[in-house]
């Protein structure tokens, strides 16, 4: 299907459609806590048309900045925007769409989401740049995904927030930093030879596993703690020790001279979590 951004086949395979399964369980996940079950049907909606456009914004810009590198890299040779079935223009015009979309759809929920819906944006954005001056650009990014159940919790009360997801956001964080760090060893040697700060590139593949290994135990804690704040049952317990499994499982799958493994270990496994920790919210308030 033809639109003014491009073949959609093509938009979805610039903005990856099929990762919105990580941030989007957690953005519900922030407003069934704040609701204490289930939330208002409209806050879900424009909820959930915001952190698709928001990340459609993200990754489309994402693309943008890194076209001189996607060039030069045989892995992203292949993206829609580097082999020119979407242009530049049309993706500077689809951002600004999105931005738009995302703005209107947080104007919806409610004046705080409306305030703080520009710098969003921003930092999202910024994630973008970061890879050329620091190798914390995969917590950042981490960050930005972790902005999502505190969307989600304001989304339904932007009166006043508990702590509980503010420990999700950072057990997200944390999350997505380590499967970030692992995502970057596919391009350990393009990122040393164009002087770009992933983890790997800057301390090696050894400290990069044992920050990833830290990594995903900060968030075995933080979703454990996640579930103390907000009063969680036990299927909640449940749920974060095969959350665990699961990271550990990820971690033993990742052998940076071997990365025949890396897409389970990047979004299989992680596209499981996301769900489950949905899940776990639900069973935890209602059980």
């Amino acid at each position: 299907m033809r639109t003014p951004f491009g073949q959609f086949a093509d938009i979805c395979r610039m903005i990856k459609i099929e990762h919105s399964i990580f941030a989007l369980p957690y953005a519900w996940a922030g407003a069934f806590l704040a609701a204490r079950g289930l939330p208002p049907l409209r806050s879900l909606i424009f909820l959930t048309i915001g952190m698709v456009a928001a990340r459609s914004f993200s990754m489309a810009f994402n693309r943008l900045v890194d076209l001189p590198f996607d060039r030069d890299n045989p892995r992203t040779s292949d993206r829609p925007l580097v082999t020119g079935a979407i242009s530049k223009a049309q993706t500077w015009a689809f951002c600004g769409v999105m931005a738009l979309i995302f703005i209107l759809a947080c104007a919806c929920l409610n004046s705080l989401c409306l305030w703080l819906a520009v710098p969003a944006l921003l930092f999202a954005a910024a994630y973008s740049l970061l890879k050329r001056v620091t190798a914390l650009c995969h917590f950042w990014l981490g960050a930005t995904l972790g902005l999502a159940p505190l969307a989600g919790w304001i989304s339904v009360n932007p009166a006043g927030m508990d702590l509980s997801p503010v420990l999700l956001f950072l057990a997200v964080t944390f999350w997505v930093g380590a499967f970030d760090i692992y995502y970057a060893f596919q391009d350990l040697d393009f990122d040393l030879a164009f002087d770009l700060r992933s983890v790997p590139s800057v301390y090696g593949p050894d400290t990069s596993l044992a920050l990833a290994a830290f990594s995903h135990v900060m968030t075995a804690i933080f979703l454990l703690l996640t579930g103390l704040a907000a009063g969680l049952s036990w299927p909640w317990y449940v749920i974060c020790l095969g959350i665990a499994a699961l990271l550990l499982l990820e971690h033993r799958l990742m052998r940076p001279q071997d990365l025949r493994h890396v897409n389970t270990a990047f979004f299989t496994l992680n596209g499981i979590i996301s769900p489950v920790v949905l899940a776990g919210v639900i069973l935890g308030i209602y059980l």
